[in-house]
């Protein structure tokens, strides 16, 4: 598939200093934007299925009248972490 160009991207001279003071050695700018740009797809993606999950889940407790408290949350979370803790020290 042929490769496609971004727009232009008009910023500050700063804000390109910025970006060009943290490129890694053999780096590009247009390497850097690139990853930026696929990381910043992936954040938006997860947070929308976040989201998503978070209304189904809404609307399913509201469906089965199922609720849980935030206590409760915590402390299974807790459990989970504290079992993935003693895993991990073995």
């Amino acid at each position: 598939m042929k490769s496609s160009t971004i727009p232009s991207l008009r910023v500050k001279p700063e804000l390109r200093q910025a970006a060009e003071n943290v490129l890694r050695n053999g780096e590009t700018l247009s390497n850097f934007m690139e990853e930026s740009l696929r990381a910043g797809i992936q954040h938006r993606r997860a947070q929308q299925e976040f989201i998503a999950r978070g209304l189904a889940s809404r609307d399913e407790a509201r469906r089965t009248g199922e609720y849980f408290t935030a206590e409760n949350v915590f402390n299974e979370l807790n459990g989970i972490l504290t079992q993935a803790e003693g895993k991990i020290g073995k």
